[in-house]
């Protein structure tokens, strides 16, 4: 029987493709791991291994032996209805047999447990449970690390900004200074002796206090036999500094070199800053979507009704939602009616309806009544939680051609450091024999330029930024080879709402009978509408207002969630609404049957208008067509391309606007997670 398992670690430390092979090399070394895949930019381990032969603490000890890190999370609870030592002890082991879950201290005095764990395997939330599952409950003490990984990803970009200011502190005058003398700029006395003592002392720091990662770094690549980009700057930067020593102290004559070593170390630590804003960057895709979230929710418990965090909420909670509030989680109604924009998930332009027994999707909108529902699905479960899964996958996934550049760069820092010498050998013996300090600087220069970082960082960062721009876009790519392969596609497949469409209700139709002027009709319908949450009265409130037609106040609003609105405008009663809101009445279409049926076949949804309980109008509403959409579908039928719509919108919908545009295949009623 299988026991595969796979985990995803946060890793710290990687600088290069090199980090990327090591880490890769030293997790396949473990007895049991089926498949190891690093990706640089996201700074992650996917990992596939066999549970039944190595823990979590074997992948950290493994790590930490090849020189790198984990990124951790830290969450601090007060824990109600602690007994004596014997619970907090009970719930320390609760807490610690939790995979993810590195430490975990519970104090029965205080109330307090403190919990260290790795937040890309165990959630908050999860703790969370896991506490009420023992049988207390927990509470947020503040202190929290949600987000460790980008916590850790702030505190990277915060630590690469003061080493560079410190460098370029000590590094632009000794620079400057340096190019003055050697143009002979300051005099006779900078070439004095103890001048070359002052450079030491502005080079020193710089060398050992803002270049000591790299010394580290190189230290570990060695001690794991391996070379990557630290073991080329240290070699560099030490070359020009060791070599300036003696020459400093009388025991040598000649020219130092204290400004190249430290010009060295603080341009990489520039572009190590710009590097480290650039993987903070790349994350923002998937924030945007996690942004879509509730924070908090609304929950009955025990009978009282309390707002929590999000987090906190559990399987069989009965959650209220209040129209205009996001749904925080997965869930099916029990209770109420009212209508639900769920565009965000399915692309479906207009608002469905939801009663007793239907199911709402987390971080869709609640437009209109109030609705009670039991939540069935939390944090990790949820629609929205997928999708973002989904993203991660993809940007965490390697392309071909990143694959490609991880074997390029495996032997790029031996090969370089080959060529260094060579270049080193061939000036000192044929170039400029016997001129030491010259190879010495040319050497050094075919160290410092052939950084293997931009290689071994370019592709999964352009993965990053592509993955995660498409995701803003309605356009999720499931692995980073399919993004590849897009270059060689035959068929474009287009997200219809806000893509093809607007992706926003308005009104498209209005027919009158022969008692009443459009304007008039509409001017009436739209003051009713004046105060709806929902889009379709938003859409004729909006049509109203663009035609600059005076609105009237409307008296005794009453909103029917599933069929319409109903109020007084200037003492006529108006009522604006669906067929089952008029039939309910017992009121005749008076001959509206046809446009009704018309209006509904081109994929309208229509709205009847009734004056003082007698239908006078129809107004249609649709998600209109961009104006640009049939001439891009065409653009690209030139190209030899076919061109699909794939939607959550109904069939009737999708197959209208498909029509439209020109689009050659349709796939309606689809959810982004598959």
């Amino acid at each position: 029987m299988s026991n595969t398992k796979q985990l995803t670690l946060p890793i710290t430390g990687m600088t290069c493709a090199n980090c990327v092979a090591t880490v890769e090399r030293n997790l396949k070394k473990l007895e049991g791991v089926e498949s190891a895949v690093v990706n640089l930019s996201s700074e992650r381990a996917s990992v596939d291994y066999d549970a039944a032969k190595l823990k979590l603490t074997d992948f950290i000890a493994r790590i930490d032996r090849a020189g790198y890190g984990i990124a951790t999370g830290e969450a601090d609870l007060v824990i109600k209805r602690l007994s004596d030592d014997n619970d907090a002890r009970r719930l320390e082991k609760a807490l610690s047999e939790l995979e993810g879950v590195l430490d975990a201290q519970v104090n029965y005095l205080t109330e307090k447990a403190h919990v260290r764990y790795v937040p890309t395997m165990v959630t908050q939330a999860e703790l969370r449970r896991a506490v009420s599952s023992a049988g207390f409950e927990s509470m947020d003490f503040g202190g929290e690390a949600e987000d460790a990984e980008a916590i850790a990803r702030e505190h990277e970009i915060q630590e690469q900004r003061r080493l560079l200011i410190i460098g370029l502190i000590f590094t632009v005058p000794l620079f400057t200074f340096s190019m003055l003398r050697d143009f002979n700029i300051l005099g006779h006395w900078a070439h004095e002796a103890w001048v070359n003592y002052m450079m030491l002392l502005l080079a020193t720091p710089v060398q050992f206090y803002v270049g000591w990662q790299y010394y580290i770094g190189a230290f570990k690549a060695l001690r794991n036999k391996s070379a990557n980009m630290d073991v080329l700057i240290v070699m560099g930067s030490s070359a020009a500094f060791f070599y300036s020593l003696p020459i400093t102290f009388g025991l040598l004559a000649g020219h130092v070199y204290f400004e190249t070593a430290a010009v060295i170390i603080t341009l990489i630590k520039l572009g190590k800053y710009l590097e480290a804003r650039a993987k903070g960057r790349t994350s923002e895709a998937i924030k945007k979507l996690m942004g879509l979230r509730a924070k908090t929710a609304r929950v009955i418990r025990d009978g009282t009704e309390a707002e929590i965090s999000i987090d906190s909420v559990l399987v069989g909670d009965m959650v209220i939602v209040k129209p205009g509030e996001t749904i925080p989680v997965d869930g099916v109604v029990v209770e109420g009616r009212s209508s639900v924009d769920e565009s965000m998930l399915t692309g479906e332009s207009m608002p469905v309806d939801k009663k007793q027994g239907d199911t709402v999707i987390g971080a869709t909108l609640n437009k209109l009544g109030m609705l009670k529902f039991e939540a069935t699905k939390v944090g990790k479960e949820t629609a929205l939680a997928r999708i973002v899964k989904l993203v991660e996958d993809a940007q965490g996934s390697k392309a071909p051609i990143q694959k490609l550049a991880d074997q390029v760069s495996a032997v790029f820092v031996p090969a370089v450091i080959v060529i260094a010498l060579l270049t080193f050998a061939g000036w000192y013996f044929i170039g400029a024999q016997g001129d030491f300090t010259r190879a010495l600087i040319n050497m050094v220069a075919v160290l410092v330029i052939a950084c293997p970082c931009a290689m071994g960082l370019a592709t999964p960062t352009a993965v990053m930024v592509g993955t995660g721009k498409g995701a803003e876009l309605g356009v999720l790519f499931k692995t980073s080879e399919a993004l590849e392969r897009a270059g060689k596609i035959s068929v474009v497949i287009f997200d219809k709402t806000g893509t093809i469409t607007k992706g926003q209700p308005a009104v498209t139709d209005i027919v009158v009978s022969g008692m009443w002027k459009v304007d008039q009709l509409l001017r009436l319908a739209a003051s009713v509408e004046k105060g709806s949450e929902h889009p379709l009265g938003e859409a004729i409130w909006a049509e109203g207002t663009a035609r600059g037609l005076a609105l009237a106040d409307a008296a005794g609003f009453k909103a029917e969630p599933g069929h319409g609105v109903q109020a007084e405008v200037q003492g006529i009663s108006v009522a604006v609404g669906n067929i089952r809101m008029m039939e309910s009445r017992g009121w005749s279409l008076n001959g509206f049957e046809s446009e009704v049926t018309r209006l509904q076949s081109e994929a309208k949804t229509v709205m009847l208008v009734a004056i003082d309980g007698n239908v006078e109008g129809v107004i249609a509403v649709a998600d209109t067509i961009k104006v640009s959409s049939k001439d891009a579908v065409a653009d690209l039928h030139k190209m030899g391309l076919r061109v699909a719509m794939i939607t959550g919108d109904n069939r009737k919908t999708a197959d209208a606007i498909a029509k439209q545009v020109g689009v050659d295949t349709v796939l309606a009623e689809v959810l982004p997670e598959g």
